[in-house]
């Protein structure tokens, strides 16, 4: 069974950009030194002097300037790009940027592909339509706002969606299937109950989809456009491409290019309580409570390492060196969020984007796709040939053999400790 421990009970980690502020107000009575004194002792060290967020591009600072050594920066960089799949890695601290490399032929506009990673931004979503009275609660059945899960999934609830212990019928290709759908959210919704809820972590896609279903059923409007206005207008993300089916629905469950300077702009986004500037974009409590291990441990399919998952973020890393939380993304996209430290990596592989943002799969729409690793050696293999161009024939984001990760995953746990690394002395 799952337990949720909240890893911002201890002092460096309960800090909130509302407490710097009314510390740094009081500040300005120049009689008070105990609080000056407590400002730069117990608040400037966990997330900085400066409460620096980025405008139209990011500042840049040296890492030493920051209290990060250059040689500890340079080894998560070079651990990084040990995996030739590798476009880009970003590093952010206390809001600047103070290192990112490219792969050859890829520069800081270059978008790179969420898959999974899409997950992390969308559940957002539901925490602000909570802020906004939208919904009621977490603990709130599907049903109350789903009127097709009043069956046997009638006691699903939106907190058991996002934690992945729904209890939806669960395939062995995790519902990665639907993505060949011509109209994935009728795929979704009729995805029936398995086992009871709360008994079992599944990783299903059909869970991230159906959030889309939720808010577009409390807002009228598709999860996308919610994404862009409640999100990207709000931290300054101006440059993507969110990806839908050919129905029309939002991919709720992956699919966002952008640049991985803007991906960090999310990544900052939590690390900062949910605030950016002078506004609380999503509520200090519902990131409080994304930063709850739900899952202490989740299916290890490509690493021994332990890893923890709440709200559709991952925990990557929990010990007595660091705590790291992560998007993440099928073949090895991240954002990597310290808290404590307020340190942002990202990390993303090779992509080469297309024209659109709609789904077309042409004649390969009438396939029954069930096996999709299959499916995707036999795409690349007809590409391969010629019988097909994956560039034309179709309109999809799509990931090839050059963006699929391996180093990267094999090397996971020493990269986690290389970024636990960097704030340490």
């Amino acid at each position: 069974m799952p337990t949720k421990k909240n890893f911002l009970d201890n002092g460096a980690m309960v800090y909130t950009l509302e407490l710097t502020e009314l510390l740094i107000n009081k500040m300005k009575d120049k009689h008070n030194k105990l609080i000056k004194l407590l400002v730069v002792i117990f608040i400037f060290p966990v997330h900085g002097a400066e409460v620096i967020y980025p405008n139209n591009d990011w500042e840049f600072r040296q890492p030493e300037d920051l209290g990060l050594p250059s040689d500890k920066v340079k080894k998560l960089i070079d651990l990084s790009f040990l995996d030739d799949s590798t476009q880009a890695i970003v590093i952010i601290k206390d809001g600047f940027l103070v290192a990112e490399k490219y792969a050859e032929t890829y520069n800081a506009k270059s978008f790179g592909t969420s898959w999974s990673m899409a997950k992390s931004f969308y559940a957002a979503l539901i925490g602000i339509s909570i802020d906004l009275g939208e919904i009621d609660s977490l603990d709130d059945k599907v049903s109350k706002y789903l009127n097709y899960y009043n069956d046997e999934r009638k006691n699903i609830t939106i907190r058991q969606i996002l934690n992945m212990t729904s209890g939806l019928e669960f395939p062995e290709n995790e519902h990665e299937s639907m993505f060949f759908r011509y109209d994935q959210a009728k795929y979704a919704r009729e995805v029936g109950l398995e086992k009871q809820p709360e008994q079992i972590f599944e990783y299903n896609n059909v869970n991230s989809m159906i959030i889309g279903e939720i808010l577009k059923s409390v807002t009228g409007r598709n999860a996308d456009m919610l994404l862009e206005e409640r999100i990207f207008d709000k931290i300054g993300i101006d440059e993507y491409t969110l990806w839908r089916d050919e129905a029309g629905n939002a991919m709720t469950y992956c699919c966002i290019d952008m640049s991985p300077r803007d991906y960090s702009r999310f990544g900052l986004l939590f690390s900062r309580g949910g605030k950016w500037n002078n506004e609380q974009v999503i509520s200090n409590d519902f990131v409080n409570e994304t930063f709850t291990s739900y899952w202490d441990e989740t299916p290890g399919w490509w690493t021994n390492e332990k890893r923890g998952y709440s709200l559709h973020w991952w925990i990557s890393k929990n010990d007595d060196e660091g705590i790291i939380f992560n998007a993440s993304g099928k073949f090895g996209q991240y954002i990597f969020v310290d808290f404590k430290n307020d340190i942002i990596v990202t990390r993303i592989t090779k992509y080469h984007p297309m024209p659109g943002s709609i789904q077309n799969w042409g004649f390969l729409k009438y396939i029954d796709v069930d096996n999709v690793d299959l499916w995707i050696t036999i795409l690349r293999g007809l590409h391969g040939i010629g019988l097909i161009d994956l560039t034309s024939d179709i309109t999809t984001p799509n990931t090839y053999e050059d963006g699929e990760s391996k180093e990267f995953y094999e090397n996971y746990g020493a990269i986690m400790d290389a970024i636990a690394d960097l704030s340490k002395e």
